[in-house]
């Protein structure tokens, strides 16, 4: 299965925010929306870095500054880890254990496209492992002589 056909299911909504915005905004976003990560970008295309609940509760950890004076940029992790909307699943998979992250923003022609978190990729595999249950269980009934 590919990335597009996940998106497909799911829809191409992406919450952005923008790297100027306050880290008590993003807390905001992250609550109203009950999202686990933003991409962070100034003109909703491009993929400017992206924030997560990690990078905020260690930016809280870290103390100092308060989180209305905190930009996003100030925090954000900058060096993001994207797919396409070619790659496979599994491939994704693979990618998100390896680089402990749990958010993929999808990038298309050099425009951001979707988002793809952990949950996604999970909820993905339990269908298909439904699937293949139902098909097998469907192949034994078929197989039995009638009583």
């Amino acid at each position: 299965m590919r990335i597009s056909d996940v998106l497909r299911r799911k829809g191409a909504t992406v919450t952005t925010i923008p790297g100027d915005a306050t880290v008590s905004e993003v807390i905001e976003l992250l609550v109203t929306q009950r999202i686990g990560a933003v991409v962070v970008s100034d003109d909703g295309a491009r993929v400017d870095g992206i924030v997560s609940e990690r990078d905020i509760v260690a930016r809280l950890h870290a103390g100092g500054t308060a989180p209305g004076e905190v930009r996003v940029r100030d925090i954000m992790s900058a060096d993001v880890v994207t797919c396409g909307l070619e790659d496979d699943l599994e491939s994704l998979a693979r990618t998100m254990t390896d680089r402990r992250v749990r958010h993929l923003p999808v990038v298309a022609e050099g425009r951001l496209a979707g988002i793809v978190s952990i949950g996604d990729v999970v909820k993905q595999r339990l269908d298909e492992l439904q699937d293949e249950r139902d098909e097998l269980f469907k192949y034994v009934q078929q197989g039995r002589p009638a009583t």
